[in-house]
């Protein structure tokens, strides 16, 4: 017996031979209580389109339409999937759309034209920081998303929501909060997948703030991989290469400093110095 009146997800994998892909980066979630606790903590969905990433076997995707999701639209790469998460489409008929492939190569801002999406996923391990950040540098802002709330190991999670000072503050951290309002919602210890990782997983939710700081987001992105590229370097060296000396002396910001010690505003201030 399930909640949702599917098969239990450990008989799906079974029945389909879905075990996890390492080259994938799959974790499977199983437990359908952890996955509606992450599907509630995206807010009410009830009149909403949610985009998920890497569904695989479907357990969160099946406690977002059971949390109430007007429509999930699911991008799965790994063909393997897409035989189980049929089963669920027809369980729930009308509400979700599972469309094969990359989700690097995808086009996110065209998935659901004129609505406010929500992204909620248990994001790949291993493309979850590179689509953050792509959704984060979006060239339209506010964006596409009204709310992102996703999975990821822990050590990233800290990153994205450090501040400034802190050993995990870096371009992850600048990036998330000069747009966002970025927060821990809570953990998920490893035996809570198949297979367990080695980490601790954290699902992080962030907000878009509706007028960031003005900045050019790619010379933004330029300076803070600069400047971080070679955290443990004076600000002077780490900018060398993008006239640093220019840049330090316009914004009087001291050569000496290092990356971590800078605040979101002063990035800012040195990307629209360029």
């Amino acid at each position: 017996m399930t909640i949702d009146g599917l098969p239990p997800l450990r008989e799906v994998i079974e029945r389909f031979d879905l075990q996890a892909k390492k080259s994938l980066g799959q974790n499977f979630l199983l437990d359908l209580n952890l996955t509606s606790k992450i599907a509630r903590s995206a807010g009410d969905l009830s009149s909403t389109t949610v985009i998920e990433v890497g569904p695989g076997p479907g357990g969160l995707t099946r406690a977002l339409l059971m949390n109430g999701a007007a429509r999930v639209v699911a991008i799965e790469r790994d063909e393997r999937c897409l035989e189980a998460l049929a089963e669920v489409s027809a369980h729930y008929p009308g509400r979700l759309e599972v469309i094969p492939g990359d989700a690097l190569k995808t086009d996110f801002a065209a998935l659901a034209p004129g609505e406010k999406v929500k992204i909620v996923a248990n994001l790949p391990y291993n493309i979850g920081t590179e689509l953050l950040i792509r959704w984060l540098t979006v060239e339209d802002w506010p964006p596409f998303y009204a709310s992102m709330t996703l999975m990821f190991q822990r050590e990233v999670a800290q990153r994205i929501v450090a501040k400034p000072g802190s050993d995990a503050y870096g371009r992850l951290g600048v990036l998330a909060g000069w747009r966002t309002d970025a927060r821990i919602v809570f953990d998920l210890p490893p035996q809570a997948f198949t297979p367990p990782p080695k980490v601790t997983s954290s699902v992080v939710q962030l907000l878009p703030r509706e007028k960031p700081l003005a900045a050019d987001v790619r010379m933004l992105g330029r300076i803070t991989e600069a400047a971080f590229g070679q955290r443990r370097k004076m600000l002077r060296q780490s900018l060398k290469g993008i006239e640093g000396a220019r840049l330090l002396e316009t914004t009087g910001i001291d050569g000496t400093r290092r990356a971590e010690t800078l605040d979101i505003q002063e990035f800012v201030a040195l990307a629209n110095a360029v």
